[in-house]
């Protein structure tokens, strides 16, 4: 769990007013990423003895987990009863962005639930957005769903969210003054800090663009793709048919473009799965769900920089989660001829009867944070 440790000397740092960012922790040296209002909520971790914060962590991700599985249940409008959600709960742990971020010690299945469970609010519910909104203040990500709720024509909610999230920047400006400074005029600008772009624990379109090229710093042959996936993916997003879809185009438009994408950060296969299940494309979810526990970027050669030198065939695997999503979410936005495709196959599925290496970060250079 070194990414729970770094949070716990974050909140050291908040608490007795230390150097934010110049910290590292653990013996791979890993520095805060977080904004400062993070480092704010993980005060009380500081208080904890390091076992007993371990035994916390262990916990509240199980239950989060527990509550993402509902909540994605809910994004497809298929809840699911008590048992059915205990199953699929501990099915989830197989999954490898799931296993990771118990693993680390991550924030990844609160951040999720924060956001799943304010887009999946009754329309009109009061106080749309604000979740949202703290969720970005945490973790800069989710920040790209205020877009996409403007362009759904949700404007209040989007209003409530850009406010909840100015919040928690004039919080942490007011509590943690010099942080804040350091945070917003340099540390958000310095990607490179954050951890190597081209290994295979990135699993953003930067990193698949760097190994593919086999260059450690791709410049405009990823940046520019980024752009033009990005304004893409939101559009599609806006124009889905169906309000999950928008959800998921968001999530993985998001995790496609961001420079980093370690591979916890794909805890949106789990409500991406519960979508597929819902329309009844049992196929398609069954090779989702083997992609996404089978950890196939950890099964290739990446000690040192043999990340950087694959052979073709093996690029597949070191990049299998932006692969996934390019080919499986655009017919998502591509209109009605795709969703009446989706719908044949499901139809085609529930005829028949329902049948139904653990990767580690290398040290040193798969930093926690983003």
């Amino acid at each position: 769990m070194a990414d729970l440790l770094v949070y716990r000397a974050e909140g050291a740092a908040a608490s007795r007013g230390g150097d934010l960012y110049g910290i590292t922790v653990t013996e791979w040296r890993l520095p805060a990423t977080y904004p400062p209002f993070a480092a704010i909520l993980f005060v009380p971790a500081a208080l904890l003895p390091v076992p007993a914060l371990k035994a916390v962590a262990l916990t509240g991700n199980a239950l989060l987990l527990a509550c993402l599985v509902a909540l994605s249940a809910r994004l497809a409008s298929r809840p699911l009863p008590r048992s059915r959600l205990c199953t699929a709960t501990a099915a989830a742990l197989w999954l490898e962005p799931v296993f990771q971020t118990v693993l680390f010690g991550q924030i990844n299945l609160a951040v999720a639930c924060l956001v799943l469970w304010d887009l999946t609010r009754p329309a009109g519910a009061r106080g749309g957005g604000l979740a949202l909104g703290l969720a970005a203040g945490i973790k800069l990500t989710p920040a790209v769903f205020v877009v996409y709720l403007l362009l759904r024509g949700r404007g209040r909610q989007a209003a409530t969210a850009a406010a909840a999230l100015a919040a928690t920047v004039l919080l942490g400006a007011l509590l943690l003054p010099a942080a804040s400074a350091d945070f917003w005029t340099r540390r958000l600008y310095e990607t490179a800090r954050v951890g190597k772009a081209w290994i295979v624990d990135n699993q953003s379109l930067q990193g698949l663009v760097a190994r593919v090229l086999h260059d450690p710093a791709p410049g405009p042959a990823w940046a520019l793709p980024a752009a033009a996936l990005a304004a893409a993916g939101l559009v599609l997003a806006a124009r889905a048919r169906q309000d999950g879809h928008g959800v998921l185009l968001t999530a993985f438009t998001a995790l496609l473009v961001c420079p980093i994408s370690w591979t916890h950060h794909w805890v949106w296969c789990v409500p991406l799965l519960a979508v597929l299940l819902a329309e009844g494309r049992t196929r398609t979810a069954a090779l989702v769900a083997l992609v996404f526990a089978a950890r196939p970027m950890w099964l290739v050669p990446h000690e040192g920089d043999l990340d950087l030198a694959l052979p073709w065939w093996l690029q597949p695997f070191a990049s299998a989660y932006p692969l996934l999503a390019l080919v499986l979410l655009l017919p998502y936005g591509a209109g009605p001829g795709a969703s009446r495709r989706a719908g044949r196959e499901g139809r085609q599925d529930t005829r028949r009867p329902d049948t139904r290496r653990s990767g580690t970060r290398r040290p040193g250079e798969c930093p926690p944070g983003s």
